[in-house]
């Protein structure tokens, strides 16, 4: 895992020169077609991938991004009207039945398929009209991180061209750069917080909620941690009635819109004795952690969970557990 994660910026650099034509012609098309509506089709960490693109697309073109639940179209075999609306398929492996029969009965309702997969020659990619590979290469790992970033920084680049928007072009063309940064912050204070933990909450809003979503699930694979995320503004409709004294609380707080409302709500954890972790750039009052800055605001959550997976490790190891190898689970998982 850990090797894996700290590979993440050549992935990213390689990302760039290998899938850089595809991109552009894919984002010719969203242009062409100005879909009304994008459906996302994943699972697992792919789904919080999906959740990063859907944000950050809605954000930057305004077109309703949502995710689909499979059942609706495997089980319940539902008329979905999506003639000419895009619909991607966010996957490591590519393999899963119920993944790959959404995408290719979508298409033959004449979607615009797009497959966002890692591994080459996959069912997926055969199922759908477009393909942008991750490159991320083999990744042996249960706990998926490069392929992760990987999804990330493509969506990220799908985003930018779809919207030509030059900024956040040349923010890319720098993250392989940032990401080797952000290897290097130190997070050690989170693995001795966090090394007798049994129950945790991470909170993130915005994209940085897809990455609070990555970093719970990655707790629970590989350290055994019962952790859930909210969003800031989700965490005070209920959840916030479980946190008692010394309850933990990791937040992810980079910059941007939503970054006010998760400072206060650390501060307001703070006050009712809750044990809170902050994750936030330098400078920013109250930080435990610090997060690194890319050269566009929409690239920093990318760099939060590079910083995360390096501690996620050290902290599976420390707790005695291997975090290659999580009980019960599967490097692919095939679902139907």
């Amino acid at each position: 895992m850990l090797e894996e994660a700290l590979a993440s910026a050549d992935v990213v650099r390689r990302q760039l020169e290998v899938l850089e034509p595809r991109v552009i012609a894919l984002a010719e098309r969203l242009r062409q077609t100005s879909p009304r509506v994008v459906l996302s089709v994943a699972r697992g960490s792919s789904d919080h991938a999906a959740s990063y693109f859907a944000y950050l697309a809605m954000q930057l073109t305004g077109v309703p991004v949502a995710s689909l639940p499979m059942s609706v179209v495997t089980l319940h075999d539902a008329p979905m009207h999506v003639d000419n609306q895009p619909v991607i398929g966010f996957s490591q492996s590519g393999q899963s039945p119920d993944l790959v029969d959404s995408l290719r009965t979508l298409r033959a309702r004449g979607a615009l398929s797009i497959a966002m997969v890692n591994a080459e020659g996959s069912p997926l990619e055969q199922a759908c009209e477009y393909v942008l590979p991750l490159c991320a290469g083999p990744e042996l790992s249960v706990a998926a991180t490069k392929s992760f970033i990987a999804t990330l920084a493509a969506s990220a680049r799908l985003v930018a061209h779809w919207t030509q928007d030059r900024t956040l072009l040349h923010a890319g063309e720098s993250l392989p750069e940032r990401l080797h940064e952000a290897t290097g912050q130190d997070w050690s204070s989170a693995i001795d917080a966090l090394r007798g933990c049994q129950r945790l909450m991470v909170i993130g809003r915005g994209t940085g909620f897809a990455i609070a979503q990555e970093a719970a699930l990655k707790f629970k694979e590989t350290s055994g941690i019962q952790a859930e995320a909210f969003s800031s503004a989700e965490v005070r409709h209920g959840p916030m009635a479980l946190v008692d004294e010394q309850y933990p609380l990791l937040i992810f707080a980079p910059r941007g819109a939503e970054q006010a409302s998760l400072l206060t709500l650390a501060a307001d954890m703070r006050e009712r004795g809750a044990k809170v972790i902050l994750a936030a750039p330098e400078g920013v009052e109250g930080r435990n952690l610090t997060l690194s800055c890319a050269d566009h605001p929409a690239l920093d959550p990318i760099l939060a969970i590079q910083s995360f997976y390096v501690m996620a490790a050290g902290l599976a190891e420390a707790r005695g557990l291997n975090p290659d190898q999580p009980r019960h689970l599967s490097k692919v998982t095939r679902t139907r």
